[in-house]
């Protein structure tokens, strides 16, 4: 094992009727005025947005709600919750539902604490975050493992700019984590939230690191486990194991214990934010029609990597080259098995012209003036030759 530091304070309360034990961890974390964020109406129409109210106004806390995160949080969204909270008065952030309507909790939790402040201002890291408000999460989609995390990732809809801050400060004080929240969840989002918690996953274990076998072993098994129990999810959706497997999964694909002791690579993500902050992509879809371009084109960086995963995953006995390539094409089969695009025009619906892909890497790189990745750094050459091969 190489050397490394971990940190992840969050409580996490998993199980069936898990949920019933919120107002009682409030108090614990010192809140009293509380601002629930949620999203649609999926928390309203299942009853649990008003169960949770109850729930804590019963324990004599105060409630205010703060619904219409959007897939791709926004920037002013945010702003108007924060002026919301103060206003109220808010001392703790609870967060009801995915890791769009966590990430906002999140930056809502830090904008309280920078009144004056645009919270882009925080995200682009021209003020520094030194503390935050105490926030939670009862999660009701297993996809980006926010509820445990050190990160979260707002959308400038001005600039067209989507970008993650990575922070021990996002660790949220607790998460409730119980699978049946996830059951009413839409088949495509469940997908996706499959896809992102494979990439968090695969994002870490392609590093230039090596010699972390604990960590390896830990990361592969995951991965199996996802590629087992994802489809049984889509094709049983009240099914509790298969749920419960992929909503655990979730957490410790981000929560940075599937990538001790190396670094992270997170390119794919970097092409992913781009492409939902241009097309508005669902998060998940925009990671797998991206993956299997950047892994055909970087391969060689490391051939016996993606052959040894390829056997520990899908069985295959090739080693060297052709073991790497089954490994990338078998990975590609189980996305588009999951109703996922793998490729720019199944994402978007069309084939992206220069004028897109150029802008597209310009966003990446910064105008060439960055590079991205760290299992092999790319440059907007090499970020422009990914995205053509990626669009078809």
């Amino acid at each position: 094992m190489q050397k490394f530091t971990f940190y992840c304070p969050t409580e996490m309360i998993f199980g069936k009727d898990s949920e019933n034990q919120t107002a009682d961890l409030i108090k614990k974390y010192n809140g009293h005025n509380v601002l629930i964020v949620f999203g649609g109406g999926s928390v309203k129409k299942s009853g649990l947005l008003d169960k949770i109210c109850a729930q804590l106004t019963s324990a004599n806390l105060t409630v205010s709600t703060l619904g219409g995160v959007q897939p791709n949080p926004l920037v002013s969204f945010v702003n108007d919750g924060v002026k919301k909270a103060l206003a109220e008065k808010i001392d703790f952030v609870l967060a009801i539902g995915g890791g769009s309507v966590i990430d906002t909790a999140k930056a809502i939790a830090h904008g309280i604490q920078y009144p004056d402040c645009d919270i882009w201002d925080i995200w682009t890291k021209k003020i520094a975050l030194t503390k935050t408000t105490p926030m939670a999460s009862i999660v009701t989609l297993a996809a980006a493992g926010s509820e445990t995390s050190d990160s979260a990732v707002l959308t400038n809809e001005i600039t067209k700019q989507k970008r993650g801050l990575s922070t021990p400060f996002n660790r949220p004080c607790f998460t409730i984590m119980n699978p049946e929240l996830t059951f009413s969840a839409p088949k495509l989002q469940k997908a996706c939230g499959c896809a992102d918690i494979m990439m968090h996953t695969l994002e870490r274990y392609f590093a230039k690191e090596t010699d972390n076998y604990m960590t390896d072993y830990i990361a592969e098994g995951l991965m199996r486990d996802v590629i087992h129990y994802a489809p049984q999810m889509l094709a049983n959706p009240e099914d509790y194991l298969s749920h419960s497997e992929i909503m655990y999964c979730g957490s410790l694909s981000h929560n940075d214990i599937t990538g001790l002791g190396r670094t992270k690579d997170f390119s794919v993500h970097k092409f992913g934010h781009e492409l939902s902050a241009k097309f508005n992509a669902t998060h998940g879809a925009s990671l797998t029609a991206m993956w299997p371009s950047w892994a055909r084109y970087i391969y060689k960086n490391d051939i016996d990597r993606f052959a040894h995963l390829g056997n520990i995953l899908f069985s295959i006995s090739e080693t060297g080259e052709q073991g790497a390539i089954k490994t990338i094409n078998k990975m590609e089969e189980f996305f588009y098995r999951l109703g996922l695009p793998i490729c720019l025009s199944q994402l978007t619906g069309k084939i992206l012209d220069e004028t897109e892909l150029k802008y597209l890497t310009d966003m990446c790189t910064d105008s060439n003036q960055k590079t991205i990745g760290s299992f092999k750094p790319l440059n907007a050459e090499d970020v422009y030759t990914i995205f053509q091969m990626a669009n078809h």
